[in-house]
Order: C-alpha cells, then sequence, then structure tokens
C-alpha cells in the first residue's frame, strides 16, 4: 500500500492564505449587511409623514412656480404631501441657510440656487456649498435677456455696442440686486464686450422692470419678467443668455452667437442637509426624476421659459464643484468684493 502524497509546506500555506481571505471578505460582507440593514428598513419606512419644502423666492414668481409643479408630481412618488414655504430675503439666501440648518432627516428639503457659489464666497451666505448640503437633483435653468423700451433708438445689441463705447457709463441698467446673476451676467457681457454701463440694482425683478417700463432706466436684465411685455410690443429683446435661442423668442440672438462667451442660465436645483441617509436621498432622487420628466413640469417650464436641465444628485454636485471655482475666477475678474462693500 503507497503511502498518501504530502503537500508540499508552500502550497499548504497558499492554501491556508486562500481560506482565509475567504473567510475575512465574507466576514466583511456580512458586516456590511449587518450595518446596512438598519439604514435600509429605517428608509423603508420613509416618508411617514409630510416634507416641508423651502423655496426662497417669493409665492407666485417663476421660481416658486416651477417649485410648487416639481413638489406636486414628486408627493404622488413619495406618497406624502409636500408643503411648499416661501422664505425670502438676501437674493434667496435666506431660505437657503435655512434648509441646509434643517435636521437632516428628509422631512426639509429645498430649491438651491446656484449663486450659492457666489455668496458663500462673498461672505453674504455662511454656508459651505461643497460640505454643507445635500444635492438631489439640478432641475431648469431661466432665460436671461436684456430688453429695452419699444421706443428706444437702439433696435439691436450691436447698435447699443456701438453707443455704449462711443459713450462710455452713459447707458444705466437695471437688476435684481447686487452679486445675483442678472448683475453679474451684464457685468460679464459688458468686460466681454469692452464697454462700461451704470449699473442700478433693485430689490427684485418686478420693480426693476417697472423701472425700464417707466423710463427711469435704459435697459433691463433679468429673467423672463420682460417676456409679457416682449410679446405685447412694449420691451424690444435684444439678446438672450442661453446656449441657444429661446423657443418663444427665436428672432433674438444669444450673446454666443454674437460672439460674446458668456452663458447664463442660472440652474436652479433640490437639495437637503448634510448628513442625510443615503437611502433616503436615494428615495428623493428618484421622485425628482421622476418629476423633473414629468408633463406637468414640462407644462410650468415652457409657460415661465425655463429650459429643463436635469442632472442627478452626484452629477448635480459636480456641477456645483466646477461652478464654485468658476465663480471664483468671476469674483476676482469683476471685482464683487469691493461692488459688494459700495
Amino acid at each position: 500500500m503507497k503511502p498518501s502524497p504530502r503537500l508540499s509546506p508552500s502550497l499548504s500555506l497558499s492554501s491556508f492564505s486562500a481560506r482565509r481571505r475567504s473567510l475575512l471578505i465574507g466576514s466583511a460582507a456580512i458586516g456590511a449587511a449587518a450595518l446596512t440593514k438598519p439604514l435600509l428598513a429605517a428608509a423603508q419606512g420613509y416618508p411617514e409623514r409630510p416634507l416641508t419644502f423651502i423655496c426662497p423666492w417669493p409665492a407666485g414668481g417663476t421660481a416658486d412656480q416651477s417649485m410648487r409643479a416639481l413638489c406636486q408630481v414628486a408627493s404622488r412618488v413619495l406618497g406624502q404631501a409636500i408643503a411648499v414655504e416661501n422664505k425670502v430675503g438676501a437674493s434667496g439666501m435666506i431660505g437657503t441657510r435655512a434648509m441646509a440648518s434643517a435636521k437632516p432627516d428628509g422631512y426639509t428639503i429645498g430649491q438651491v440656487p446656484i449663486s450659492v457659489t457666489r455668496f458663500s464666497q462673498l461672505g453674504t451666505l455662511r454656508l459651505d456649498p461643497l460640505k454643507d448640503l445635500t444635492y438631489l437633483a439640478r432641475t431648469s435653468g431661466q432665460t436671461f435677456g436684456m430688453a429695452v423700451p419699444a421706443e428706444s433708438r437702439f433696435k439691436s445689441l450691436q447698435e447699443l455696442v456701438a453707443f455704449a463705447k462711443a459713450n462710455p457709463g452713459k447707458l444705466s441698467y437695471a437688476h435684481a440686486g447686487v452679486g445675483g446673476a442678472t448683475h453679474v451676467g451684464m457685468e460679464e457681457f459688458a468686460l466681454a464686450a469692452g464697454i462700461q454701463f451704470n449699473h442700478v440694482p433693485y430689490k427684485g425683478g418686478a420693480e426693476a422692470l417697472q423701472a425700464v417700463l417707466g423710463g427711469h432706466v435704459d435697459l433691463l436684465a433679468d429673467s423672463s419678467s420682460w417676456a409679457p411685455h416682449v410679446e405685447a410690443g412694449k420691451l424690444r429683446l435684444l439678446a438672450t443668455w442661453g446656449e441657444r435661442r429661446a423657443s418663444r423668442f427665436k428672432d433674438a440672438p444669444t450673446l454666443k452667437e454674437l460672439g460674446y462667451n458668456v452663458v447664463v442660465d442660472a440652474p436652479n436645483g433640490i437639495g437637503a442637509p448634510k448628513g442625510l441617509d443615503p437611502a433616503v436621498a436615494m428615495k428623493l432622487r428618484e421622485a425628482f426624476r421622476v418629476a423633473v420628466a414629468s408633463p406637468e413640469f414640462k407644462q410650468v417650464a415652457d409657460r415661465i421659459d425655463a429650459p429643463v436641465l436635469y442632472l442627478d444628485g452626484p452629477d448635480y454636485e459636480k456641477y456645483v464643484a466646477a461652478m464654485y471655482q468658476k465663480e471664483t475666477t468671476l469674483i476676482d475678474k469683476l471685482r464683487l468684493k469691493e461692488l459688494m462693500k459700495s
């Protein structure tokens, strides 16, 4: 009878190591599953009560309309009501701060204006948008543009630029506040065109619009508050600021078309406080993904000239980080910190 062959010491050690690795991997998997189970269990019951959605803009405005349309659809997906609460002031930053300061339990969420990337660096907002928020979805942008009264001497943006070059600082434009998208967009355009304006800040787009309609200021820079007045023949739209022409105003060129590398669409998004349970965040991301794709939201977006610019939470977070870097450059280039102090 032949003796059984012995395994070599190296082979025995190799087998033992392989078995040990398998046991460690298995233990790790069991541990991860044990940790994940409570999270999933907690999220399975979510939401168990109505949510609060903080909109940092006045009721009835374009941002408010779009957010309410989204919340209406998202509430159906989640199976709970979403109450929209308007907390206005400081160019949208009061509401944003209130949302970021809430308990991260998924029951307080809200709109995140992309201007958080600017105002946090200017000191208006004590919040780090790269650390203090959970991003759920980018939703839609805004259609910005420049409009003059119908009786204005300027029939095109080219005519306005030619006049401004010959008369530095003589033309004035109305906007919705220092450091906001309309102010920064106009100053970025002026820098690209090599011209100078007098900027006249107002408390909001409605006041700026009335100033131009009343003949107190030469030019309006705003989101689509000018739209009905352009259609009624009271204002003339010289240019819009998006990547492509606005569907309702196809005769108006974009700044990019006219040779100015300036695009401003100020996308809105949905966020929550930092520290949100990932499983809860996933449920909210899915609810707002469905909401952005809904016909109800498209109808509102079309009515207020808001291009749909959807991004899921992780991609939205990357976009915010990129915008933060862009704003750092713009703040320096446009000397915005000095303007904020003046």
